[in-house]
Formats: C-alpha cells, structure tokens, sequence
C-alpha cells in the first residue's frame, strides 16, 4: 500500500527541495488548511447543524449574506489571527482590513480570502469553496494598511481553494506547480492525491452565464458564436457548455479536464470592470491556473500583472486552456 503523504510532510519536503516554503508560511497554509476542515464540516451538516439560509444582513458589496458565509468568514479570522504567522488579513464579506491584534505576535504574511466562494449554490447542495491567497508584507517597521495588500497577483507567495463537494479537495500553489489533497476524515488530515496537475492547452468545453449574452461586449460574442456553431462553424467541432455558478466549482472541473472559464464585462454595469473580485477569487485562480499549465486574462491583459488601486476591485476574466483563452483575448486586442 502506497504512503499517504500529509499536507505537512508534501509543504516540508517541498521546503527541503526547492526552499520555498518558510516556515511562517508552512505553519499559515497549515492553519489555513484546518480552518477549510472546520468550514467543511459545517458544510455538511447542512440543515442538521442550522447553518442554511440568509443571514439577513449585507456585505460591504451590499450582497445578501448566507449564514455560512459569516461563519466561515469567523473561522478563518479566529484561527488566523494569534499563530504569529499574518500581519493582517482581508475578506470580500469584511469593508476593511483585519490587523492582527496588538495581543498577538505579528507576522510577515497577509491573508486574503473569499470565505465561501458560490453562496447561492449553499441551500440547494451544490458545490462551493474557499479560496485564499498569501502575499508578502513590504518591509518596514510602521503597522499595516491597506495599501500592503495592493499588490500585484504577480507578487503572491501562495494561494489556494478548498472545494466542498462530494470530497473535500484543497488546491495549493506556491509557484512549483499545482498539487491537490483530499480530506482523509479517518485520517483527520488532508492526504496528497495528486502533483504537477496540467490543463490540457486545448478544448470543447467553455463555462459562462448564457443568459447574460445581450449584455457581453462583441470580442465575447464572437467567441461563444463560434463554439455554438460546432463542426459546421469556423472552429470545426462542437463545444460543450458548463456552468455551475461557483467559480471554485467551475474552475476545479477546468483544472482536471481543461475548459475555459468567463465572467467577462457587460453592459448592465458599464463602469464595472467585471463582477469578480481580482483580490479574492481572480488573482489566487488566474496563478493557479497559469501553475497548470493555463492562461488567465481580463481579455486583454494577464490578471497577475494588474496593478490593484483598492481592495474590493473588480475584474473581468477568462481563464483555463491555454489556446482559448489566448484566443478570445485576441479577439478582444482586435476590437
């Protein structure tokens, strides 16, 4: 029987091989991990544990808030914030960030993080997840702001997501590739199920909104034209749509079997560059995606290079195989 290898042993076998991995930012991807354990569990007991339905309160982007979402929002602040790993920590569900109280050791690390990712999808049983990403606090002595979190995708030192679905799957970078570990509840641990995951760079399944097509801007139209035309079309095979509604859930089937992923720009919001958060969903998947193997633009720039000017910034984005996205962000450069 094969050796199951624990999150901890792949995190210090990968500070060993490439020294990568300190080991403030080993013990935050651990703790990070338990807190996705917790939120998992909570997950499952669904309606036995009285966790479903709306909070009836707001987030700061004036969304209706589901009773997870505060929990799990809590989860991840409580069991972040005395380890002396972070500096200071920032969600979609918080206006502003969250500094590490004076009580505890501060650390060299931020946090950010959507805390249950696809939150329509929690009362009907579908897929949601987590996703995180870790950045380096600029050096200095002077307390943290919100311009530390400022930063490029680029400049991220780790990110992730914990899917919660039939397993409970945690997909972890941090720059050497892309590697996956499934919830051992016996265990208690996540166990390493699979490394060097690679996105196919060409194929028949695309994955938007369809019902937002009157509003796209013409580059996606042509592009969603052409998949729908099939054999008979300028692309000479028949695509596939897929659409879950959970960005977590989307991107994971892209990352095991390839697709494109787009939630581009429309015309409802003109002076919205998107409806993705580039800080918590767009930039931790675009690295992702692109340690796979896969592209990730706003359909005409990489992601990862954009600089943000605030922390709930918006972005549009296309990411997953490679030759598609590189595709539809020409379409968009020809515009």
């Amino acid at each position: 029987m094969a050796l199951k290898v624990s999150l901890t042993r792949y995190l210090i076998e990968q500070q060993h091989k490439n020294g990568s991995i300190p080991a403030q930012l080993r013990l935050l991807l651990e703790v990070v991990a338990r807190s996705c354990k917790h939120i998992s569990h909570a997950v499952n007991k669904g309606a036995l544990g009285g966790v479903l339905g709306s909070a009836e309160s707001e987030n700061v982007q004036g969304e209706v808030q589901k009773k997870l979402d505060i929990i799990a929002n809590e989860v991840l602040i409580e069991a972040n914030e005395w380890g002396g790993h972070l500096a200071a920590m920032a969600s979609e569900e918080m206006d502003s960030i969250y500094v590490v109280p004076n009580r505890y050791p501060q650390g060299e690390y931020l946090l950010l993080f959507d805390p249950l990712d696809g939150s329509s999808n929690i009362d009907v049983n579908v897929s949601i997840g987590t996703i995180f990403s870790v950045l380096k606090k600029p050096e200095g002595e002077r307390g943290v702001q919100e311009a530390d979190f400022l930063q490029a995708g680029a400049k991220q030192v780790a990110a992730g997501y914990c899917i919660y679905g039939p397993q409970t799957t945690l997909v972890l970078t941090v720059g050497q590739g892309v590697a996956m570990f499934t919830l051992d509840r016996e265990q208690g641990s996540f166990v390493l199920t699979q490394e060097d995951i690679q996105i196919p760079a060409d194929t028949k399944e695309f994955a938007v909104n369809m019902s937002n097509k009157r509003h796209w801007d013409a580059p996606v139209t042509r592009y969603i034209d052409e998949c729908l035309a099939g054999k008979e079309g300028p692309r000479g095979k028949d695509f596939n749509m897929r659409w879950i509604a959970s960005m977590v859930a989307d991107v994971h089937r892209i990352l095991m079997r390839g697709g494109i992923f787009m939630y581009p720009w429309d015309k409802r919001e003109p002076d919205k560059p998107g409806k993705l958060r580039l800080m918590y969903e767009a930039n931790p998947m675009s690295w992702i995606v692109e340690q796979a193997g896969g592209a990730a633009t706003n359909g005409r720039e990489r992601i990862l290079d954009i600089a943000p000017t605030k922390l709930h910034e918006r972005v549009s984005v296309m990411l997953g195989s490679k030759n598609e996205v590189e595709r539809v962000t020409s379409y968009h450069n020809a515009s």
